[in-house]
């Protein structure tokens, strides 16, 4: 791909897209399967820079894989929770999901395991993880400086477990990765939240995996306070979902451009995946909605009619911000968008990034705190822009978005995509094409 691109405005387009299989599920799944008992298969999963950072470590800690990308399919033998290699250096790039998960996954084997990545991943907090494993028996030292990778863990085959009281974390992932090899605990693991739980959605999507292998998590009303008995995960032939942080780009499109409609197939109210929780918000801003069981259908507001601004707490579902924030620039009013400091320690700076490239579009825009207010242009015009992007995935697709109705964006190293979503630009073209 090219050092940019260029995106051209579109005409109404009627489309039906299915997107990738979701990252999230991917690099849970992945693990699951390979602490589970027996041989598991999994349809669906996604092939990007970040599910193939962790299905190269899972062959480089000797896990047996079958893997048939052209069928989206990986076949793995798990080992009940023991990692074959006792001795493993990882370089997981700036894949987070994959080393918060096996930061927390290597604790349970028998061995020196060191896990590193790219300059920016030695940039991102690691320590309220590294914290509470240490609480429940893990010996982890850092490389470098406190609080972020290289770390090393040196394991002695088992983590003692026990009851772990955690502050309002940065990010889900902490919590995700402590829970899925809370079974394998000796004394069983106790959860409490002292305080609110960060992207709640995503724990719940982790426990509702952990579910379907076989690992039921006892969960207090108020959730609060999740408790898991010691057992162990049994092989499964899971279908994983298209991503609904990915699907959210074109929604948007839809419900910007007038005239058009988009539908999102084998994606719906049955879905593990908290982000599909932003059709709503644009329906919230004027949008058409339709929500069925596996599919999701947004409509432009009709004719004469424009999308409003809108006032939202983000912190459950912090990946679609920079969506919303795109969307936000074809909407009448300012959109305050709160409570996503989290997005601080993303890919990039999310909201440092944000308040830039949107004011080169010619839009008002201030950090408070932790919160995001967004005004358009007046008259509603962007400026055009060459956006840039910080290796930052989330930045190129949802910029893209705004320059389907405005001339002159393009989008710098648009092949940072290629972190969760290598075909987006194509998949962009043909929804454009659909026409009406």
């Amino acid at each position: 791909m090219s050092d940019s691109i260029t995106i051209s405005p579109t005409k109404a387009f009627r489309a039906t897209v299915t997107p990738p299989g979701s990252k999230s599920l991917t690099n849970r799944a992945l693990l699951l399967a390979a602490l589970a008992e027996g041989t598991s298969t999994l349809t669906g999963v996604l092939f990007a820079d970040d599910s193939r950072r962790m299905l190269e470590a899972m062959k480089a800690l000797g896990f047996e894989l079958h893997i048939d990308e052209a069928a989206h399919t990986v076949r793995i033998t798990g080992q009940g929770g023991r990692i074959p290699s006792r001795d493993s250096r990882l370089n997981l790039g700036n894949a987070g999901t994959a080393y918060r998960f096996l930061t927390a996954a290597l604790c349970l084997g028998d061995g020196i395991y060191v896990l590193d990545g790219i300059d920016r991943m030695r940039q991102r907090p690691i320590g309220q993880l590294v914290n509470a494993l240490r609480a429940i028996g893990a010996d982890i030292d850092y490389l470098m400086s406190d609080d972020c990778p290289p770390v090393e863990i040196t394991a002695n085959g088992h983590l003692r477990g026990g009851k772990l009281t955690m502050p309002p974390t940065l990010s889900s992932q902490y919590i995700s990765a402590l829970l899925q090899v809370g079974p394998y605990c000796k004394e069983g693991f106790q959860l409490h939240f002292d305080g609110a739980v960060t992207s709640r959605p995503y724990v719940e999507m982790t426990l509702g995996l952990m579910h379907a292998f076989g690992i039921t998590a006892q969960v207090d009303q108020a959730f609060t306070t999740i408790t898991l008995a010691p057992g162990k995960y049994r092989a499964l032939d899971y279908a994983i979902e298209p991503d609904a942080s990915n699907a959210s780009y074109f929604l948007a499109a839809a419900a910007i451009t007038p005239g058009s409609s988009c539908t999102i197939e084998n994606l719906g109210k049955r879905s593990l995946q908290g982000d599909i929780g932003f059709a709503d918000l644009l329906h919230q801003m004027g949008a058409g909605l339709t929500f069925g069981g596996d599919f999701i259908t947004i409509i432009a507001p009709p004719t004469g009619q424009f999308l409003r601004a809108i006032d939202v707490d983000l912190n459950h579902m912090p990946d679609m911000a920079q969506t919303l924030a795109i969307v936000a620039l074809f909407a009448q009013g300012t959109t305050t968008i709160r409570n996503i400091g989290n997005l601080r320690v993303k890919e990039t700076d999310r909201l440092a990034a944000l308040k830039t490239e949107l004011t080169k579009l010619g839009a008002q825009v201030e950090v408070e705190g932790d919160d995001l207010t967004i005004t358009p242009p007046v008259g509603g015009k962007l400026e055009p822009a060459a956006i840039d992007t910080y290796d930052d995935h989330r930045m190129a697709m949802s910029f893209a978005v705004a320059g389907l109705r405005s001339e002159g964006v393009t989008i710098n190293d648009p092949s940072c995509v290629n972190k969760t979503f290598p075909d987006y630009f194509k998949h962009l073209q043909r929804m454009c094409d659909s026409h009406s």
